[in-house]
């Protein structure tokens, strides 16, 4: 955890950065713990623990911006690093769009405790670690005779921020994060190796669903046997909240300040305007309790607050820290989102399907890209074709192709489905009008 010694030591190196030249300046602390066992084939085949202790100074020196990292807590070396880092900063560029924010717009500290931290962390016994590995691994070796590989792994981590700046903020969190992965590969008749995964993660320790979960990634990887392509054509698709989270990435991409200020973007000049399917409304509610992605403030110490990016398909915010707000001449509003919520449906991704006459369920996708600024899509897919509701057979080695405005404005049906155990909670999502090619 963060000392009150090395609470001490961030202020005494922020003071020390601002005598020897700095206008601003912003240090953090890091403390990191974390572990892992891995499993191939019921051996163990790799165990990791890691700790880490990180001091980061952020020196703003006559409107140029540097940093200097290190893991060594020792006065008498930054007493020689800071000065000597802050002379190095005189020989970058100027830019003095770099600059803290504003006081005003800091976390002021008070709310209620987010729960993020297992209080119980250290008192986990390593071989109860490696035992879910085991398990989970058990549930897919040997299952079937069909099984070429099965793999598992257990990892968990806890870290602790502290962070100041010379302009007011002081602000700390801690987390902690535990997970069960499993992957299992198999044999077609063909050459073909389909195989698939699933996981399962929590905050808690005693939240972590950890049987299953081999089952689930070899129910999955069992079910590809057979795959094929289906002729090219328009066709509904749903895809599974396993794999949503793909197609919501480059509408992230297009509303972050980065590829705003650098003209990069689909999305830019379109704030305020609808560009979505009225049923696209998604939110940042950061102040979840016990929800992984909660949290009171940013990177940058601003405090975060619930806000909608889309509301009813019109494009809301852009998120914009404070050098690019600066670069941009507008009105900052947060470096990141927290966690992303949907407006969800009302149905399963069960439910979904069963309405398709004619369409493919997407269940991983394989590669590709998206050109962040048309938004013209290509991706590899592989899942099930559907006829009247029902599942039957395989598909894989085909593509999606299309816009990503034009993808979203065919959104016709959104899930009641979430996985909670990210931060980008996305559910099932059913589309029309889809572009697949094949054969």
């Amino acid at each position: 955890m963060i000392t009150k010694d090395n609470k001490d030591m961030a202020q005494w190196a922020l003071d020390f950065a601002l005598r020897n030249g700095c206008q601003q300046s912003r240090v953090k602390l890091y403390n990191g713990t974390s572990c892992s066992f891995e499993v191939r084939d019921m051996q163990m085949e790799r165990l990791q623990q890691a700790s880490e202790n990180l001091l980061v100074v952020n020196f703003y020196v006559d409107g140029r911006f540097g940093s200097f990292s290190t893991n060594r807590l020792d006065k008498r070396e930054l007493e020689q690093y800071i000065p000597m880092n802050i002379e190095a900063t005189r020989f970058l560029a100027e830019d003095k769009d770099r600059t803290l924010p504003d006081e005003s717009r800091y976390y002021k500290g008070g709310k209620p405790d987010l729960q993020l931290l297992d209080a119980s962390f250290d008192k986990i016994n390593p071989e109860d670690k490696k035992e879910l590995a085991l398990k989970a691994c058990a549930e897919m070796y040997g299952k079937d005779a069909r099984v070429v590989s099965a793999a598992s792994a257990y990892g968990d981590e806890r870290e602790y921020k502290y962070m100041i700046t010379s302009n007011g903020f002081e602000g700390e969190s801690s987390s902690s994060y535990f997970s069960i992965y499993a992957n299992a590969s198999v044999k077609d008749q063909s050459e073909a190796r389909p195989e698939s995964c699933w996981f399962e993660s929590s905050l808690l320790y005693k939240d972590l669903k950890s049987v299953g979960v081999g089952e689930k990634a070899l129910e999955r990887a069992l079910s590809k046997l057979g795959q094929r392509k289906i002729s090219t054509g328009k066709y509904e698709m749903v895809v599974d909240n396993l794999n949503a989270s793909q197609l919501m990435s480059p509408v992230m991409d297009a509303i972050d300040g980065v590829a705003i200020q650098q003209k990069n973007s689909f999305l830019m000049n379109r704030l305020n305007e609808p560009v979505m399917n009225s049923l696209f409304t998604l939110r940042d509610e950061p102040h979840k309790v016990g929800a992984y992605g909660a949290r009171y403030f940013d990177e940058e110490g601003v405090a975060t607050q619930p806000r909608k990016i889309f509301d009813k398909g019109v494009l809301d915010t852009f998120l914009i820290d404070t050098y690019r707000a600066n670069k941009l001449n507008m009105s900052p509003t947060v470096a990141s989102t927290s966690i992303l919520t949907m407006d969800l449906g009302v149905k399963s991704k069960e439910q979904l399907v069963s309405g398709i006459r004619r369409g493919i369920l997407v269940t991983g996708f394989n590669g590709g890209n998206c050109n962040a600024a048309t938004g013209d899509f290509s991706y590899g897919i592989e899942g099930f074709f559907v006829e009247n509701g029902q599942l039957t057979h395989p598909v894989s080695e085909m593509n999606i192709t299309g816009n990503m405005i034009g993808l979203w404005n065919n959104l016709v049906e959104v899930g009641n489905d979430p996985r909670g155990c990210t931060s980008w909670r996305i559910p099932s999502l059913h589309f029309e009008d889809v572009d697949f090619s094949g054969i």
